[in-house]
């Protein structure tokens, strides 16, 4: 090999590490479906990150897994899941956001929702699923009826923004993680189920 023609190689591999690419989903092996379906997240720390990966897991990995703050286009998906982290019973506003302007393909797409809190480290009980699923998360994409879980979450703190690390630190929080892998898996097998059933 020439010299230059080495060189043009070399910086044309190197501006392809450098130039950005647009954000994809985060994408699998999936097993094969007929159906395509599609994971939406938001999240204040990275908890309803993990909840939705597992959620997929628990769905064979047929399901591409999008933050949010990326706002994809989900017109092309058969069936949608929606969740995210809850703070002060409320979702990130980015993902309020994302939920409202698509509030009429969630309405006729969504087939399970899910839910990550806190909840002063406490067991989740029917009232949770109430507040943050029922008048929430359902009400934010117009359905009901549809498999549904309130999970524990956990806090990095190194994670959060500032305000709410201060805030986090002056109350003595630690880091800690009640996400349960096994709950994930359960909820995207029942709304993965479900749906078959349905057909």
């Amino acid at each position: 090999m020439k010299k230059r023609d080495f060189l043009k190689l070399g910086l044309a591999t190197a501006a392809t590490l450098i130039i950005p690419r647009k954000l994809k989903a985060l994408e699998y092996y999936p097993s094969k479906s007929e159906k395509k379906w599609a994971i939406i997240y938001g999240t204040w720390c990275g908890s309803s990150r993990d909840a939705a990966v597992w959620i997929s897991e628990g769905m064979n990995g047929i399901a591409n897994v999008f933050d949010s703050r990326e706002t994809p286009d989900l017109s092309g998906y058969d069936y949608i899941v929606a969740g995210g982290s809850i703070r002060s019973g409320q979702t990130p506003p980015q993902f309020q956001e994302y939920i409202n302007r698509n509030q009429k393909l969630l309405s006729e797409k969504c087939r399970g929702l899910f839910a990550v809190c806190g909840n002063m480290m406490q067991p989740v009980g029917p009232k949770q699923k109430t507040d943050l699923i029922d008048n929430h998360l359902a009400k934010l994409c117009g359905i009901s009826d549809v498999p549904s879980r309130v999970f524990l979450g956990r806090i990095t703190l190194g994670l959060l923004d500032p305000d709410s690390r201060k805030m986090m630190e002056s109350m003595k929080m630690q880091d800690y993680d009640n996400l349960k892998r096994a709950e994930c898996l359960a909820l995207g097998k029942e709304i993965y189920e479900s749906t078959l059933a349905k057909k």
